[in-house]
């Protein structure tokens, strides 16, 4: 998986943000069928999401996971 469609990664934030309301803080991974997404990745997922969205005007189909595959972790997390 290096991409999220844009029910999936709203899914996720929705996860993210749930999170942070309970524990004060954001989570270190996020997991979006069976893959581990590092911190790293999806805030800049959700930074490039939103400049996405005010420089368009509109939402991505799409949203790319990362700029590297070590920020990925699939193989150990499927069920």
């Amino acid at each position: 998986m290096e991409r999220l469609t844009l029910k999936q990664y709203r899914e996720m934030v929705t996860k993210i943000i749930e999170f942070k309301k309970l524990n004060g803080e954001m989570p270190p991974y996020a997991i979006v069928n069976g893959c581990k997404i590092t911190k790293s990745a999806y805030v800049d997922m959700i930074e490039t999401t939103n400049k996405f969205l005010l420089e368009m005007g509109r939402n991505p189909e799409i949203v790319e996971i990362g700029k590297s595959q070590n920020n990925i972790n699939c193989n150990t997390l499927k069920f």
